[in-house]
């Protein structure tokens, strides 16, 4: 269980939007916690040729039970702060969703 009641979520028209601290290069690709408002992600992926990043949004898609389509990185493609924006679901869903995870 991952405590994630100071994950900052901000709702869009379209779905939800949150902050992620990648660390590329883990054992395994799994979230962590919440450090500083943002979503601790570990990936096992280095962060090559945008392998990272599609590991990332395949791992927030397999934990918040959505396509892969639905996630997306819209900030921070080339930095371990990013910004996903998750479309379809609602911020009450995204919370319950990663404190199962």
């Amino acid at each position: 269980m991952v405590d994630v009641t100071t994950l900052e979520l901000t709702a869009t028209d379209h779905g939800v939007s949150f902050e992620v601290h990648a660390k590329p290069r883990a054992s395994r690709s799994r979230v962590v916690g919440v450090r500083e408002g943002a979503l601790d992600v570990a990936l096992a992926a280095p962060p090559v040729d945008g392998a990272a990043n599609a590991e990332l949004v395949a791992t927030l898609a397999r934990v918040l039970s959505v396509p892969r389509r639905a996630v997306t990185i819209a900030r921070g493609e080339s930095s371990r702060s990013k910004r996903v924006v998750v479309a379809g679901v609602a911020a009450e869903q995204v919370r319950a969703r990663l404190a199962r995870a």
